[in-house]
Parts: C-alpha cells; structure tokens; sequence
C-alpha cells in the first residue's frame, strides 16, 4: 500500500482535479497533495477531495518549497522549463509523470532520464488525452497481420472545458511551431506549409478543416507497429453535438488500413467519445498511470525506466475504468 502523499503539480486545475477524483474513488486511502503556486486554492481543492492536502510550490527551490516532507510519486500537469519537479522525483527516487510538453520539447526531460536511469521511472505522458487515443489504437491493430497505415483525428468542442495551462499547451503546439512530425512511407518527415492542414470527417458525417498535430502518439504507436505511415490532425468545431442531438464534446478518430490476419486488405474506423469533453479522459488516463508506477493497483511497482502511458497500461483495466469514468467506444463505417 502507498504510505507516502502522490504530489500533483497543478493538481487544482481542471486535469488534477479529475485525477484527483478518480484517485479518490479508486483509492479512498490513498493520501494526495494537491501543489500550487495558489495555496489557498490548492487548499480547498483539497478540501473538496478528502484525505488530502494542500501545498504552496515553489519551482525555484530544489525541494520544491516542501522541505523533507515524504512525496510517493510526481505528476505535472504543465509545462515546467525548469525540470525542476523531474530533478525533485529523481532525487527522493519516486515516479515521475509529465503530460504537457511536446515530442520537440522533451529533450530537457530525455536527458535529466539519461543521466539518471536508475533511480526512478520517468514517463513522457503527452500521448493524446493520456491513452485515450493510444491504447485503442493498439487493441484495434490486433485485427491486423500488418499495419501501413494510421490516421489519427481528434476533434473538441468550441466550448469543451479547459484550463489557462492546457489553454497554453495547445496553442504553443498548434500556432507557434513552424512543422509538425509524421511517418510516411517509412521515413519520419516534418509536415509544413499547406500540408499542416487536413479534413476529419466526424462521428455525424460532417467533414472539418484539421491542423496537424504530433502528440506521442505518433512515435510510440509507429514503433509499436512498425506502421509506414502514421499521422494525427486536431479540429476544432463550434457546434460540439453530433446527429443524434446529445452533448459529444470530444471524438478520437481512429483509422488503420492494412493487412487482416487471413492477408487481405482491411480498414477499420473507430471513434472514442466522452460526453464531458476531454478533460475527464486525461484526468482518468493521468491517475492509472499513477496508480500503476505506485503500485495502487496491487500489482509492483513499476521499475525505473522511460515510458510511454501505453507501455504501462493494460488495456483490459483501461476499458472498465474507461467505460465506468463514462467513455465510449464507437465502430465507424471505413471510408
């Protein structure tokens, strides 16, 4: 059983609040601190969670403004240009989880790893909603004898809750970076100009202008199957209600072609969807990662190493978490 506190950096934003409350459910004995840099904020979210506390941070200090006070396990819910928090769990020898930065932004978080391997896992968590997209993807592949091809869409309600830092996170990866990575015909390319942009056909047949992204998704799920080609693209639209009239505020779009297990040709198209957007899709995928590298869920912990979320999850316990936390998971007709 975990005896000391899982840190949550940001833990009283919109993410660490939903991956404190899926902890909490989860886990009724498992103690939280939810860090900020508003104490009296962070206090009361700690509040409303139960066996929790709150605490002031300060990523200018080495022990984080915290002293010797015992920290089981880190997550950071933004992007921290310090490695301050990495350094943190390194040095106490604790898990280490990230979800914010970008594929061109981890070297900070690769290297502070390489020159320690040994002391802790540190897991690059920016995989699309933290499994979400992934874990899927590789279940559905299991259909396959060999993948060439994974297209990968996300769409977001105009009005889907977000925080100031996810706020952030999306428009540094989507407005200010000039190229954006994908695999095609086997070899990693950077995608630029007009060919950042793109069209998602969504869940109710609309079609939509898309901008390409490359969350982790896009090297783990590459290297994973060896795909020739893989790609993802965001849309965002003002009207997040599908034909059927019910609130639909995020879609994955998942869309792999290759060859079946009997060597014919095969496409599949599978949408995920949750109702509240994507925020509780993150919070879940943030708290079984969490619960995995601590070993809350009663299996050991996880060794030292770097990981992906989708190396670490089995996707049957992904499912039922999933489908209790409110997720779907839809089969779409091939276009």
């Amino acid at each position: 059983m975990l005896q000391d506190p899982i840190l949550l950096l940001g833990g009283s934003g919109i993410v660490g609040r939903w991956t404190a409350r899926f902890l909490r459910t989860a886990h009724p004995q498992a103690p939280l601190l939810i860090g900020g840099r508003d104490l009296a904020r962070a206090e009361q979210v700690a509040a409303e969670i139960g066996n929790a506390e709150g605490v002031k941070i300060d990523l200018t200090a080495a022990d984080l403004g915290l002293g010797e006070r015992p920290v089981g396990a880190v997550a950071i819910f933004f992007t921290d240009t310090t490695t301050a928090a990495l350094r943190f769990a390194q040095t106490r020898g604790v898990p280490y989880l990230s979800i914010s930065p970008a594929i061109h932004e981890v070297g900070p978080e690769v290297a502070a790893y390489m020159h320690k391997p040994d002391v802790a896992p540190v897991v690059l968590g920016t995989e699309w909603l933290v499994g979400a997209t992934t874990i899927p993807t590789l279940e559905f592949a299991k259909s396959f004898r060999r993948v060439a091809t994974i297209r990968l869409g996300a769409v977001l309600g105009e009005r889907d809750e977000t925080g100031p830092a996810g706020f952030d996170d999306l428009e540094r990866q989507t407005r200010t970076v000039p190229a954006i990575q994908a695999r095609r015909n086997d070899l990693w390319v950077w995608r630029h100009g007009d060919d950042l942009e793109a069209e998602l056909q969504t869940i109710d047949g609309t079609t939509l202008t898309a901008m390409a992204l490359s969350p982790h998704d896009v090297v783990a799920l590459a290297t994973e199957t060896s795909a020739s080609n893989v790609e993802f693209n965001l849309a965002i639209r003002e009207d997040s209600k599908h034909a059927g009239g019910e609130p639909m505020s995020t879609e994955i779009l998942i869309e792999i072609r290759g060859i079946d297990l009997d060597g014919q040709p095969l496409t599949t198209r599978h949408a995920v969807v949750h109702p509240q957007g994507q925020m509780p899709l993150t919070g879940l995928g943030v708290a079984l990662v969490l619960e995995r590298l601590t070993g809350l869920d009663g299996k050991p912990a996880t060794p030292p190493g770097l990981y992906f979320p989708c190396q670490l999850l089995d996707s049957r316990y992904y499912f039922d978490r999933f489908q209790q936390a409110g997720g779907e998971i839809l089969q779409l007709e091939a276009s």
